[in-house]
């Protein structure tokens, strides 16, 4: 068994992030946690709804109950980018060149690096944004589908239209593909290198309950997913991406479900976090399993791995976190 140093928070913990070999902990109730020669302690926001690690900067992005959007440093320094009064902000992004995204309602904002703000109007509510890895342009998922907007122009939305409630969204790391997570037990994609108007449909179902983690491995090969007994893991290496292909199902344990997946930053390794809070370590080439955490108490709420791919640290809905060794 590798070595973890358990870290006991008080209350349900949203998700885990590490910023170099720093691990972050964000709680519900807006604290932010992180262990830099010992544990030492932020306080974000007036209850918190979302955290997310900036891909494009090496900061943390939150958004809380009290309206705000907050920008968290290595150090644990906050910047509030923007404030809007008696709204509640769960859905959040970040872009290139310092660009942040977040929803209110119908509206998808975008906040550049500059400061200078651009809205896009929706006709229901956002529920997920994502920034494409190129250029600077946003998807919006949203009822009936995604909207896909270039921030720099007034040229009208590009819609991807699937009927129902989609939940979350991300773009594949080459940028072919975007997919979604829907309010039934499924994903939607679509490609999105096809000519003009051929955008063709990925229809991604079988899960017996809603998908909330979805990791793109390190060069964008397979898509893992929670949502059933197992990680399933997409295949997106061929030009059509999964379709008529069945997926990988990886740490099978019967009827205990997978809550959140991670893939190494570097290796085709994927970290499977579950329901009773046991964590396994799964290899791409050969299935072959590692247990790196017993079960513990509260289900896995976050899993993040260190730049160097050598720790690993989770986060619980019951405050039960810690950070595992994988080098040891």
């Amino acid at each position: 068994m590798p070595t973890v140093a358990p870290l006991d928070i008080e209350g349900h913990v949203v998700s885990t992030h590490f910023l170099g070999d720093i691990p972050f902990f964000a709680t519900a109730a807006g604290s932010i946690h992180r262990l830099d020669g010992g544990e030492k302690v932020t306080e974000a926001h007036q209850g918190l709804l979302t955290c997310i690690r900036d891909p494009f900067s090496a900061t943390l992005l939150s958004g809380g109950e009290d309206g705000k959007v907050v920008r968290i440093g290595h150090d644990g320094e906050t910047t509030v980018l923007a404030e809007v009064p008696r709204k509640w902000i769960s859905v959040i992004a970040g872009g290139p060149q310092n660009a942040v995204a977040y929803a209110v309602g119908k509206t998808s904002v975008v906040r550049q690096g500059d400061g200078s703000v651009k809205e896009f109007t929706e006709e229901r509510s956002v529920e997920g944004i994502a920034f494409a890895n190129k250029g600077l342009r946003i998807a919006a998922a949203r009822y009936n589908g995604v909207s896909l907007h270039w921030v720099g122009t007034n040229a009208p939305a590009a819609d991807l239209d699937w009927k129902g409630a989609h939940t979350g969204v991300t773009f594949s790391p080459d940028g072919r593909f975007l997919v979604t997570t829907m309010q039934e037990n499924a994903l939607h994609g679509w490609k999105l290198d096809g000519k003009a108007g051929e955008n063709r449909h990925m229809r991604m179902t079988g899960y017996p309950a809603k998908v909330k983690s979805l990791s793109w491995s390190v060069k964008g090969k397979w898509l893992a997913s929670s949502g059933a007994p197992a990680a399933i893991v997409w295949p997106f290496s061929s030009k059509d991406g999964p379709m008529g292909k069945a997926p990988m199902e990886l740490g099978t344990r019967a009827n205990i479900m997978v809550t959140q997946v991670a893939f190494h930053p570097a290796e085709e390794v994927l970290a499977i976090g579950f329901i009773d809070g046991m964590i396994l370590g799964v290899r791409i080439a050969d299935e072959k399993e590692a247990l790196l955490r017993r079960p513990g108490k509260g289900a896995i709420t976050g899993l993040s791995w260190s730049a160097s791919g050598k720790l690993l640290s989770f986060a619980s809905e019951a405050g039960d976190c810690g950070v595992i060794d994988i080098s040891a």
